[in-house]
């Protein structure tokens, strides 16, 4: 069974956003995420219960700003291309042919 995780962009006093992660399949404490990078880290450690079977469902709250939102969807680009990047490198050689040692 695939785990939902609500990802919610708020914004903090001072004006900084930030990813709040709920499990809707448990009623725990939501996790805070002040980066991509750590969104990504507990978004996986909370899809191990669902053998990495999670799908995420994005929102924002009232007062997050359009700016803000683009700031998470551009760093959220940013960091599955490097993802994706690190996935390529290991799979093949600085000339682009296959790694058959990867």
């Amino acid at each position: 069974m695939a785990g939902v995780i609500e990802s919610t962009i708020k914004t903090s006093p001072l004006g900084r956003w930030y990813i709040e992660l709920s499990d809707t399949m448990k009623d725990e404490e939501p996790q805070i995420c002040m980066d991509v990078y750590e969104y990504a880290d507990k978004l996986e450690e909370m899809g191990k219960e669902y053998d990495g079977m999670v799908e995420a469902i994005w929102s924002s709250d009232d007062n997050v700003t359009p700016e803000q939102i683009n700031e998470v969807r551009m760093q959220m680009n940013a960091y599955e291309a490097e993802q994706e990047a690190k996935k390529d490198a290991s799979n093949n050689m600085p000339d682009g042919t296959p790694n058959f040692s990867a």
